[in-house]
């Protein structure tokens, strides 16, 4: 077996390897707090703007460029990317690791006051359909943003924020392994606003052989980045029907992944709130007396500081009573076997995600088909924003735990779309995956 075949196994499920990423030259660029952004799905155009700012070289230019008044199909945000890309790579901007090699990214952030550490390797994984069983989804997705984003592969052949995926990691053979390689000193190594990055490059022949095997015998579930992923299955299809020839390890046929343990200590998912506005107040006085047939209410104070936490409920409400939360507890009498839709699993059905989706948002744009439907993870933005008019209702939910993503895609299920939000979001800008050439 040859060098670069004995790092990859094949053991019915996930493929994993090493790829000579595409890194930052740090004599080139200064501090890497100044070119990392976060994914494209959770910048504003106030963020896009600032990151532009921050430095020539931020990464916001490959990975969320600003659209002009005059841009065409052929000249456009994708095709300045491409320049942008190529022209970094040849002014050594941006460097590539001759060595494939594994990354090992600690990420260190506050969470409720409690100082976290998240330990993730980034790899190139096997694309594989979802009804492979190989990679497993847990979201439903938005056709729109997938166009977005194939066209950019189009354009740069290359993979610049990696997805999140999580596994079981029984008895921490990998997180042991990972560990190790962490007590060396990193490639990189900074702090950005309240958070620390460190990257670790590790392409020893033996460690890169074990984490290969130990992973080809687990499942991986997309935990963040479900569009990027069908964006790069679609990619790869297209890149495979350019010729007849055998092209299974061309680099277009994987995907950048960093992969977290689901026992990571620092793997934390916020639940993702909704927030409604334009309703007719016809539809709102009808939305009151419709939610009283499915759940009870109970009205609390709202605290001038937060939002109080009521024991039991489905969601909590703002925007219902002036200065009140409404908590929403399913009747008793009712039966979620009977209510929800009978395709789902029992899973899905009882989800809290769930039964707000089918017996409170769906109902309420069918009331009044004029009704927006906006997302945060962040509760207090979504008080704010309902406080201020912007929203006349927020629904308030409760996270999800890790586990309940795990069991719902292995009912072969998915929730409603925008359903978890795992923070803090991976960093853009570590490294690169071109999506040239043989892995």
């Amino acid at each position: 077996m040859g060098l670069k075949n004995c790092y990859k196994w094949r053991k019915h499920l996930a493929e994993i390897s090493p790829f000579s990423g595409v890194r930052y030259n740090q004599e080139v660029v200064g501090d890497m707090a100044s070119i990392i952004c976060p994914p494209y799905d959770v910048i504003s155009p106030e963020d896009q703007k600032a990151y532009y700012e921050k430095s020539d070289y931020n990464i916001i230019r490959l990975e969320h460029g600003i659209v002009l008044s005059d841009d065409t199909k052929t000249e456009n945000k994708h095709s300045r990317a491409n320049a942008t890309f190529n022209k970094w790579l040849k002014d050594r901007v941006l460097v590539i690791d001759h060595v494939p090699s594994f990354y090992i990214h600690e990420h260190c952030f506050t969470y409720q006051n409690i100082r976290k550490r998240r330990l993730g390797l980034t790899a190139c994984v096997r694309l594989e359909p979802w009804e492979k069983k190989v990679i497993f989804p847990h979201e439903n997705t938005v056709p729109g943003i997938k166009s977005d984003r194939l066209e950019l592969m189009r354009a740069c052949a290359a993979n610049f924020s990696p997805l999140l995926g999580i596994y079981e990691d029984m008895g921490q053979k990998v997180t042991k392994l990972l560990t190790s390689q962490a007590s060396r000193k990193p490639a990189i190594d900074f702090a950005e606003a309240s958070e620390t990055h460190k990257l670790w490059v590790a392409n020893e022949p033996e460690f890169v052989q074990r984490i290969s095997h130990f992973l080809a015998s687990k499942p991986i579930y997309i935990a963040d980045g479900h569009h990027r992923y069908e964006t790069a299955l679609a990619y790869r299809d297209e890149r495979q029907q350019e010729t007849s020839s055998d092209k299974s390890d061309e680099a277009f046929n994987f995907v950048m992944i960093t992969l977290v343990s689901f026992s990571d200590p620092g793997l934390i998912v916020l639940p993702v709130h909704r927030l409604i506005r334009n309703l007719s107040p016809e539809a709102l006085a009808r939305f009151r007396s419709d939610l009283e047939t499915s759940f009870e209410l109970e009205s609390v104070p709202l605290d001038e500081t937060n939002v109080p936490e009521i024991s039991r409920a489905t969601a909590r409400v703002l925007g219902l009573e002036t200065g009140n939360v409404t908590a929403l507890k399913l009747h008793q009498s009712l039966s979620l076997k009977d209510i929800m839709p009978q395709e789902h699993s029992e899973a899905y059905k009882r989800l809290e995600i769930s039964i707000v989706q089918h017996l409170i948002i769906d109902k309420l744009t069918a009331l009044d088909k004029s009704s927006s439907i906006a997302y945060t993870p962040n509760i207090e933005e979504a008080r704010q924003l309902v406080e201020s008019g912007e929203f006349q209702l927020a629904f308030l939910l409760n996270p999800i735990p890790a586990a309940t993503v795990k069991a719902i895609a292995d009912a072969n299920d998915k929730m409603p779309g925008k359903s978890t939000y795992f923070y803090p979001k991976l960093p853009t800008g570590l490294v690169i995956n071109r999506l040239e050439g043989i892995l």
